[in-house]
């Protein structure tokens, strides 16, 4: 007897009908919050609701000038080695079932962590000076 029975059964199009359904009446609800927010929100445009926001800073000179790279690259290192670090939780719930083989497979993942940070650090990833 065939385990996956749902795969020999054949497949309609009504069983797609409520996933339609509910993407038509989420895209609708989207667009009828939208309009009403449109047509009812208040339409007092003064030059100060114009001005960019940006947390409360005052914007001085153009947005368009070039930023450093070194920014960018911290922030994806931060979240590559704090995704890295994510991986710990399941051993440390599970380390007494795991025994020696958990522990050496840790043992290596940070080893290959240690040498992903030691390769960041050998090519200047993190100093900020220029």
């Amino acid at each position: 007897m065939c385990n996956f029975l749902w795969l020999a059964e054949p497949q309609g199009i009504s069983s797609y009908v409520p996933i339609v359904v509910q993407l038509l009446t989420a895209g609708g609800v989207v667009t009828l919050l939208m309009l009403l927010t449109h047509l009812l929100g208040p339409k007092r445009k003064t030059k100060d609701k114009l001005v960019n926001f940006e947390s409360g800073i005052e914007q001085i000179g153009n947005a368009r000038k070039p930023m450093g790279v070194k920014y960018f690259i911290v922030a994806i290192l931060f979240v590559l080695f704090d995704v890295e670090v994510i991986f710990f939780y399941p051993y440390a719930v599970n380390f007494r079932e795991l025994g020696t083989d958990g522990f050496l497979a840790v043992l290596m993942f940070v080893a290959l962590f240690v040498c992903g940070f030691v390769y960041v650090i050998k090519k200047g990833a993190l100093k900020w000076e220029d």
